[in-house]
């Protein structure tokens, strides 16, 4: 897993309100666009060396591309990073306090320590 770039999308989206809108609407095309055009900025690329040897997996972009916290989670991205993005991108749809958090904590009820590594 490229946890690093994961990480970075998330971390970059989650502090963007207008990508946050964008990726909570149009996941997907958000994903692509982050990664052909921000991604190479974000690792030093110049210009015409934009593209970079850091890509996300199929499997990624497919979790990030479906909002799947945990696929991300098991991959090894940062489970703070996606929590207080799907907070800022899903809280809005639950009518009680927490009950977002809670649905996130629910979904991940299967898993049991050694949790995955989140080392970047």
């Amino acid at each position: 897993m490229s946890r690093y770039l994961v990480d970075k999308f998330l971390f970059t989206v989650d502090r963007d309100p207008e990508l946050v809108e964008r990726y909570r609407e149009e996941p997907r095309a958000t994903v692509e666009w982050w990664e052909a055009e921000r991604a190479g900025e974000l690792l030093g690329c110049t210009g015409p060396e934009r593209t970079t040897w850091l890509a996300f997996e199929p499997a990624e972009r497919e979790a990030l591309a479906t909002h799947d916290h945990v696929a991300l989670f098991e991959m090894g991205a940062h489970p703070f990073l996606t929590l207080t993005l799907f907070i800022a991108m899903f809280e809005r749809d639950h009518e009680e306090p927490l009950a977002y958090q809670l649905a996130y904590a629910r979904a991940l009820a299967h898993l049991s320590l050694p949790y995955p590594d989140i080392a970047t």
